[in-house]
């Protein structure tokens, strides 16, 4: 008989659990190279007041199997806050066990409690096992919708091109 599983808000001291899961995500998206997050940045966002970011780590007796890292954006169609989930892992070996249904719920029922008018995410196009799964749990795939960026030195000629004298 497998273990219960808990699922528990990340804290501060959870930064190095929650930095090496975010590593396994990276490498299992082949985006290991663009992870710059530090585990001491972790434990500052998770301490800040009010929290720049939240988190649940999902454990099967102490061993983390997963994790959720998640924010409030703002809707002005809807005049609400919503919940926007970041990053979802569920480490390979526990997948199709509920895991991830688990973590999606727990943070369903907080963006109940919350009144947001949104949860939302987005998930990458060649994911099909997840984007399955999203769809299972009545999530709508918005096809309509693309991620724009804006990093690096790309970011820094953008803000100095458009700068006005004291605005900020």
């Amino acid at each position: 008989m497998p273990e219960s599983l808990r699922i528990e808000a990340a804290r501060p001291h959870d930064a190095p659990v929650l930095i090496e899961l975010v590593r396994e995500l990276a490498r299992f998206e082949k985006l290991e190279h663009l992870v710059e997050s530090t585990e001491a940045q972790l434990r500052s966002e998770l301490a800040a007041e009010p929290p720049v970011i939240e988190a649940l780590i999902a454990r099967r007796g102490a061993r983390p199997v997963g994790f959720a890292l998640y924010f409030h954006n703002f809707s002005t169609f809807l005049g609400r806050r919503g919940l926007y989930l970041e990053d979802l892992y569920v480490v390979p070996e526990v997948r199709g066990q509920g895991v991830g249904r688990a973590l999606i719920s727990h943070l369903a029922g907080i963006a109940a409690r919350r009144a947001c008018g949104r949860f939302e995410w987005s998930v990458l196009d060649w994911n099909s096992r997840a984007i399955d799964f999203y769809r299972s749990i009545g999530a709508e795939v918005l096809a309509d919708w693309r991620i724009c960026r804006v990093t690096g030195p790309a970011l820094a000629r953008l803000a100095g091109s458009g700068a006005i004298d004291g605005a900020q």
